[in-house]
This record gives C-alpha cells, sequence and structure tokens, in this order.
C-alpha cells in the first residue's frame, strides 16, 4: 500500500517549529537534481537539502572540500524545479563564508536568489555562529551543522565520531547553544554519540535533525545515494540502507548491452513505420536515381 501523501501545505520555518513542539519527527534527505527531487517530493519528506555531500555522490571529487559555490547553485536550481513542499535548503560550500560576514551574507543571497533556496546551512561553530548570525540579520534563514563537519574532517581527525569526551561534547553543545542563539532555525547533528545528543536536546529550543546521532533528535537526515544504495564510496555506521539500486542498474544497463549486441534491441514494438505507398515511392525514387558521386543528393 502507497503512504504517499496527495496533497500537503509547503513546509515552512514555522511549521518545523510546530513538529518540534508537538513531537513530530522531521523526515529530511539530500537530493542533487530534477529526478531526485521529483523522488523526494512524492516521497513526502519534510526538508530538502542540497548537500555538499554531492560533490562526492554526483560529482566525483574525493570530499566535500573542492566543490564550487557554481557547482551547487546549479544543482540547487535543478532541485527546486523538482520540488513544491518541502523546505529547501542550500549547503554553503567551504570557502563560501569562512572570510567575512559581508563574503557569508552575498553567498548565501545567492542561494536564495539564484537557486530559489528558502535556507542555507553552514558547517561548524565557533567563527561559523557569527556568520549565521550575519546571514540570520541579512533576512535568510540559516541551519546550524555541529558534530562531524565533513569540510573540516582532516582538522577534526578524519570522518569519524565527534564528542566522545566530556570536554568536546561540551564543545559540541555550546557550539548547538551558539548557532541557537545566532538566530538558526534548527541544527544538524552529525556523528555524535546518542547520550550527548540527549544531554544537548533538552537544551535546545530549535528542532535538531540527526545523522549518527541516535533516536533523541527531533528528525533524522540521510544522503539520498547512501539510502538507494546508488553511492558506490565507504557507507558510515549511519547509513541504512532501503534499496540496492545501483545494483539494479547495473543489471539493467547490462541487459541492454547485451541487447544491443545480439541485436534483440530494438524489436518491432521500438521503432517507427512508414506507410506502405510512401515506401513504395521511396523505393521508386530510389530505384531512378543513378548516383554519379559520392555525396550527391535527390534533386
Amino acid at each position: 500500500m502507497s503512504t504517499r501523501p496527495t496533497q500537503r501545505p509547503a513546509i515552512t520555518l514555522s511549521k518545523l517549529a510546530e513538529k518540534k513542539a508537538l513531537g513530530e519527527p522531521i523526515a529530511m534527505v539530500t537530493a542533487y537534481d530534477y529526478p531526485s527531487a521529483q523522488v523526494a517530493e512524492e516521497a513526502g519528506v519534510d526538508v530538502v537539502l542540497v548537500g555538499d555531500s554531492g560533490a562526492m555522490t554526483v560529482l566525483g571529487y574525493p570530499s566535500t572540500v573542492p566543490v564550487t559555490l557554481e557547482e551547487l547553485l546549479m544543482l540547487a536550481s535543478a532541485v527546486r524545479r523538482g520540488l513544491s513542499t518541502p523546505l529547501l535548503v542550500g549547503d554553503m560550500p567551504f570557502g563560501s563564508y569562512e572570510v567575512s560576514n559581508e563574503q557569508a551574507i552575498a553567498n548565501a543571497q545567492r542561494f536564495i536568489k539564484e537557486a530559489g533556496c528558502d535556507a542555507v546551512k553552514l558547517e561548524r561553530g565557533g567563527t561559523s555562529i557569527e556568520r549565521a548570525g550575519a546571514i540570520v540579520a541579512a533576512g535568510i534563514p540559516v541551519m546550524g551543522h555541529v558534530g562531524l563537519t565533513p569540510q573540516t574532517a582532516t582538522a577534526l581527525g578524519g570522518y569519524r565520531s565527534q564528542g566522545r569526551t566530556a570536554e568536546r561534547g561540551l564543545e559540541v553543545m555550546h557550539d548547538a547553544i551558539g548557532l541557537e542563539e545566532a538566530g538558526c532555525f534548527a541544527v544538524v547533528f552529525e556523528a555524535i554519540p546518542a547520550a550527548l545528543t540527549e544531554l544537548i536536546m533538552p537544551r535546545l529550543h530549535i528542532p535538531a535533525i540527526g545523522i549518527g546521532a541516535g533516536p533523541a533528535t527531533d528528525g533524522q537526515v540521510l544522503v539520498f545515494h547512501d539510502l538507494l544504495g546508488i553511492y558506490d564510496g565507504h557507507a558510515a555506521r549511519f547509513v541504512k540502507r532501503y534499496s540496492n539500486i545501483r545494483e539494479q542498474m547495473i543489471e539493467g544497463v547490462a541487459n541492454y548491452a547485451e541487447d544491443v549486441r545480439t541485436r534483440k534491441y530494438p524489436e518491432p514494438d521500438h521503432t517507427y513505420t512508414m506507410a506502405p505507398d510512401e515506401a513504395a515511392r521511396l523505393r521508386a525514387e530510389l530505384a531512378a536515381f543513378t548516383p554519379t558521386a559520392r555525396g550527391d543528393v535527390l534533386q
């Protein structure tokens, strides 16, 4: 039985706050193109993030660091055309907001104006808290991100769980609360112990979306290509596969290639026809035509 909603009102910031107040879990996924946005729309998710993870899943970079602002704007624009209901959040890439508040505001504005996003997302606490506050003051909603922040994974010791000591746990908590105080409407907790999440949640008044942060958050997010088994790269411990589409894609393309090589494709159902009288006229024209040189055409 399908669980897809027939009609839904657009998800807004106030709707997300209401969901938190009512204890209704928030479902969030990433998307990077028009078809995946359509899938997210039909599946009835609440929030779609055009994540910088697209650097790896669809652009083939080895990490999220190399992806450019222009590349993410292009991906976000495509996703926007496939969405009407979920809240659309654009991930600001590494190097697009760290230099100054002015840089952060200008680039955040591009996500709203050029790509049609409803909000932007920044990673980390520290100076990012100041940047988040500046963007919010400029009238643009901001989602924060604490714990494992892939843009600075090297400085954090690699792609590994964060906040596993009391000291680091306090840092993650202070970052999350700082982002709330800066005006963020929500914050992502990535790869932190479930026990730490449980300690932070009573102290946070905005929605927290978890990815490898346990069940205590207000919602969960997974990468589209991870949950569907499209991406062949390393899958983190927190990833749950809900399908294995990559294997199906390989099988489908391999079957097509085999049919081409054995001339099973195309079959009559896959070809266009010509009226018998038109075919007869064409044969007559060709029979009367005597080419004199390569490249001659019918006159």
